[in-house]
């Protein structure tokens, strides 16, 4: 008998937890002295037994009201509860023994403290007695519970009691009522942190009933239920070592028991977690036994009996369950009913993450020990459950401006001040991640989603472009505006303020995603240019009257110059895709100013062919409706943007010259009886008129002002053999003119044939090779022109072979 007695307190000596406070531990005298400060310390008691949930007739109470005790003499107080957090009596509900403090304290106040509570950490008390523990025994063990939690308390909580004290001297004077609620309110606020290590309670040596354990948890009476829980289950391993490995059917239904009430007490402890954020001010107190039953299991976690899995895991769980059902009860409008519903949810969701932060870092950390590491816990859920929160919202996003909304949400404005960044949550937060959760690749396909947004908005909005286009300006035939003396449109500043809104847009997010937007937008831009030509084409092809076709092409010209070099500052950022505009635009360009170019050779091609003839020579018609042509078309240029305008009047400068001396080429006529002169001097006279229009064209092209000069003089020699003295400024003007192009215009001069003709030829062929190293070969104009052959049958004989019809001999 001796031996199972020793045996037992053996185990109960093993079911104790070493107390650590402050490192040090007080003194009998140091009881006896807080027990000696009667007046100063009565308030302060009965302050703290009227803020106990559990008071009598309070929210949470369990129990018996004292008009209740009064009426019924049967009434006993319930049976002792030893608190598992006796280390820091201001965090955790329970009813205190009110006769053991008014036998204590002073008889004249026995009424006032019997109808309130003492606030501790102790657990709620029992309503039974199943021990059969007579009133004189329980009120020793609440005394001792009393001094235990007076031997506990921490610095903070002795620091507390000296200001009580202090307001108890002064609380003769006036306002003491006002300095005692104020004094509340910093005890709310100033909550002591929970001591880490605690002294377990003694188990009860018989355990109460699987029933009565059941209901102790369904009540909330948590410590009192885990004392209980770990006697049976000390008898379960009691009973298993001596059974070993035969274990009858009574071992295996305690262990069934124990297992059922484990996973009930579970439960109460993860709800518990789970809504304490929810209902701070009910759950607050119950936080401190829900602590202290998982720092127990933890410990015993390899012993036999309990449940397999952490507890520790298990309140992590629990807490992010509670923030789950936080999350989800945050306000979501249908986006059928408001175009704003996801910026306003956003906006609401992190207004709720910093007031439940605030709740967790200003009530509910205090109730656990510092290891729980209870804000970074839920700050940590947080980061978790906001990212599937957001992840199940992403298919519903689907507008540009929600994208927009919801990657500046996740990237900039949750580690903002608006939400982990907030002032109230700091320092506490300073060395936590403010990152969100996300799942793998759930921001890269965000982003993507957006630029393919970017993508498809910019479409629309470009072929909204043109139909306005085609509103305003084609379908009433309206002429172009003019801006800084050029033709213009509003196309380049639409398209750069569109493609500028999105990038700029962008780039507040991310770098990263601007430079992606910036690339998709040009992406994108560079099938704008053929879309554009295609629709133009189809409404203007036969556009007339011509000299608002011509300005809608020089327009259209001058818009999209201007917008390549809009797009020519992202060069940095996107090369490829700027390259890639710059090249589509280049050929809308080409395209348009050849628009331009062939309609001015058709109208001119009849007046050109006409050049060069007998009908030239006498009438002044076809090169009067060349020069009118040619200066409408030079007053047009002006109104185009350089360098364009330069390169246009350029192109019709050389086709003007080739056409006009080319007439010469086709022996459609030939001076005779002195015509030649007549001849020469209206060449002279045309050429000047059509070099002085190219000059004000700005045309680059100045060498092929020679050739006009060079021609006249040679046609204009009154002796024949002064024209090869006049033939080396054309060879030196225009390597590329050959002896069937002087032979042609020797043919115009009235010089077919002869000892002269055959001299000027040779005299041509000298000249041609001493200056075939000096002449710039780069102007070509003869080599591609069209000339008639002279199918005379003398013309191109040799000089030996004439010399024999010659007069002289």
């Amino acid at each position: 008998m001796s031996h199972m007695m020793d045996k037992s307190a053996e185990n109960s000596d093993e079911d104790r937890v070493s107390l650590k406070s402050n490192g040090k531990t007080p003194s009998d005298g140091a009881v006896k002295e807080t027990m000696g400060m009667l007046q100063t310390f009565r308030k302060s008691i009965r302050r703290a037994a009227e803020k106990s949930p559990m008071l009598s007739g309070g929210k949470g109470s369990k129990s018996t009201p004292r008009s209740d005790a009064a009426d019924n003499e049967s009434w006993s107080p319930p049976p002792p509860s030893p608190s598992l957090s006796a280390g820091c009596p201001m965090t955790s509900p329970m009813t205190s023994p009110i006769k053991s403090i008014a036998g204590l304290f002073q008889k004249k106040d026995e009424e006032e403290v019997d109808t309130t509570s003492q606030k501790s950490k102790g657990l709620t008390r029992s309503k039974t007695d199943p021990n059969g523990v007579r009133l004189g025994d329980s009120l020793m063990k609440k005394g001792a519970l009393l001094r235990r939690s007076l031997k506990f308390s921490t610095k903070k909580d002795k620091d507390k009691t000296n200001r009580k004290e202090q307001l108890d001297h002064v609380s003769e004077f006036s306002g003491e009522e006002k300095k005692e609620e104020k004094e509340e309110e910093e005890e709310e606020e100033e909550c002591g942190e929970m001591d880490e290590t605690y002294i377990l309670p003694e188990l009860p040596h018989t355990p109460l009933s699987v029933m009565q354990i059941n209901n102790l948890i369904e009540m909330e009476v948590l410590e009192e239920a885990h004392l209980n829980l770990l006697a049976l289950r000390r008898e379960f391993q009691q009973e298993q070592e001596r059974c070993g490995e035969d274990s009858p059917m009574e071992l295996a239904k305690k262990e069934k028991d124990l297992n059922l009430l484990y996973g009930h007490l579970r439960n109460k402890v993860n709800t518990i977690a789970r809504d304490s954020n929810s209902f701070p001010s009910r759950n607050k107190g119950l936080l401190v036994p829900v602590a202290r039953i998982i720092q127990e299991e933890e410990r015993r976690e390899e012993q036999p009996g309990g449940l397999t899995d952490s507890w520790m895991e298990a309140w992590r769980e629990a807490v992010c369950e509670g923030v789950q059902l936080k999350v989800e009860g945050v306000h979501l409008e249908q986006r059928e009913k408001n175009v704003s519903w996801l910026a306003v949810h956003l906006g609401l969701l992190g207004k709720a993450i910093v007031e439940d932060l605030e709740i967790v870092r200003k009530q509910l950390r205090w109730s656990y020990p510092p290891s729980f590491k209870v804000f970074s816990t839920y700050v940590k859920s947080y980061h978790r459950v906001v990212g599937q929160h957001l992840k199940k919202l992403e298919p519903q996003v689907t507008e540009l401006k929600d994208l927009y909304a919801l990657l500046d949400w996740i990237i900039n404005r949750y580690k903002s001040e608006r939400v982990m960044g907030s002032p109230s949550l700091q320092p506490d937060l300073k060395d936590a991640s403010a990152d969100l959760q996300l799942e793998d690749d759930f921001l890269k396909q965000l982003k993507e989603k957006y630029c393919c947004r970017v993508k498809e908005t910019l479409r629309s909005l470009l072929d909204n472009i043109i139909e306005l286009e085609n509103k305003e300006v084609w379908s009433v035939e309206k002429a172009p505006e003019r801006g800084d003396n050029v033709l213009i449109s509003n196309i380049d500043m639409d398209i750069q303020t569109i493609v500028k809104g999105n990038i700029k847009s962008s780039g507040q997010i991310d770098a990263q995603l601007e430079q992606r937007v910036t690339s998709s937008c040009l992406e994108e831009l560079k099938q704008f240019p053929k879309r554009f030509e295609t629709e133009f084409r189809r409404h203007c092809g036969t556009l007339r009257p011509q000299t608002l076709w011509t300005e809608y092409h020089i327009t259209y010209i001058n818009s999209f110059t201007a917008l390549q070099e809009h797009m020519e500052g992202y060069q940095a950022a996107c090369p490829q895709e700027v390259e890639g505009f710059r090249k589509e635009v280049k050929w809308l360009i080409v395209r348009l100013t050849q628009d331009l170019e062939d309609q001015f050779k058709e109208d001119v091609k009849l007046c050109l062919r006409r050049m060069m003839t007998r009908k030239w020579l006498t009438n002044d018609d076809d090169f009067k409706k060349l020069h009118k042509q040619t200066e409408q078309l030079s007053r047009h240029c002006t109104l185009m943007r350089t360098p364009h305008a330069q390169e246009f009047a350029s192109r019709l400068h050389y086709h003007v010259v080739r056409e006009y001396v080319g007439c010469l080429m086709k022996n459609n006529y030939s001076c005779k009886n002195r015509k030649h002169e007549q001849a020469a001097t209206k060449i002279r006279e045309q050429w000047r008129k059509l070099r002085d229009l190219f000059a004000e064209m700005e045309s680059t092209h100045e060498w092929l002002h020679h050739v006009g000069e060079d021609l006249s003089d040679i046609i204009i020699q009154k002796n024949k053999t002064d024209i090869k003295s006049h033939l080396q400024p054309l060879v030196e003007h225009y390597p590329d003119f050959s002896k069937k192009h002087l032979v042609a215009v020797l043919y115009f001069r009235g010089l077919i044939r002869g000892r002269e003709h055959q001299l000027i030829l040779q005299r041509f062929s000298q000249l041609k090779k001493s200056c075939s190293n000096s002449c710039d070969k780069s102007r070509l104009l003869f080599s591609d022109m069209e000339f008639t052959v002279n199918t005379d049958c003398f013309s191109n004989l040799p000089f030996s072979c004439l010399s024999v019809f010659l007069p002289d001999n």
